[in-house]
């Protein structure tokens, strides 16, 4: 039986790509990676996640001010509880953001509100996918990892009628 673990496992998420990093999304959560230079220590590196901000700082050589590399509001609101960061390989931070509001209708256009837009082909992608990951979950019995989507897939796709 097919379930929306293995969903996940086999759906290829659409990333955002920035200057910075990149970002992506599902139903519940964004990831984002910032870049940093190699060997960053974590005494270097400022992260703040906020319900609706996000901070990435790291502290100069010369002044030992945090100089910020992401910085604004969030397109929509996380859950602090849930939300967390790492710094991997002393090269990258990777950040995991617990949406509040979890849909296939609740996709982010954005990373924070007015920046880092997901292009229109990217978009597109990050709703098809979120809309199979909603029909996976709605149908546990269905295996829609290999999927394809055409039609009415944005705000979530279509509303489907239930065997009630």
């Amino acid at each position: 039986m097919a379930s929306a673990a293995h969903f996940e496992e086999n759906a290829k998420p659409a990333e955002c790509l920035t200057e910075w990093g990149w970002w992506q999304q599902s139903i519940d959560e964004v990831v984002v990676v910032v870049r940093l230079p190699e060997a960053t220590s974590s005494k270097n590196l400022s992260v703040s996640i906020g319900p609706r901000s996000l901070r990435v700082a790291l502290k100069c050589g010369t002044t030992g001010e945090f100089k910020p590399l992401l910085d604004g509001t969030l397109h929509a609101t996380v859950t602090l509880d849930d939300s967390t960061w790492t710094l991997e390989d002393k090269k990258e931070v990777r950040i995991l953001l617990v949406k509040s509001a979890r849909s296939a209708e609740a996709t982010w256009p954005s990373l924070l509100e007015g920046q880092y837009f997901a292009n229109s082909a990217v978009f597109d992608s990050m709703q098809k996918k979120a809309t199979l990951e909603r029909f996976s979950r709605e149908n546990p019995g269905f295996d829609f990892s290999g999927a394809e989507i055409t039609g009415n897939y944005r705000d979530g796709g279509p509303t489907l009628p239930t065997g009630n």
